[in-house]
């Protein structure tokens, strides 16, 4: 089921919204659905990776390269 939101945006905004549209030749609701869909995924994200943060550097694992290493 999807329902309707409405929400107030800045005319350059609307604006910057609406050259993309056209551009991408998809609906202004689409390019908005998405762009709330990945900043939502990035927000859940960095949430979960501060949660992990603190156990990642009791076992030593401080930068990408220590878990590369820790995993192989």
């Amino acid at each position: 089921m999807s329902q309707s939101l409405t929400i107030r945006i800045p005319d350059t905004l609307r604006k910057r919204l609406q050259v993309i549209s056209k551009m991408e030749g998809k609906p202004e609701s689409d390019i908005v659905r998405d762009a709330l869909k990945k900043h939502l995924m990035f927000l859940e994200y960095d949430k979960l990776r501060n949660m992990a943060i603190p156990y990642a550097e009791a076992n030593g694992l401080y930068t990408d390269e220590d878990v590369f290493k820790f995993f192989s």
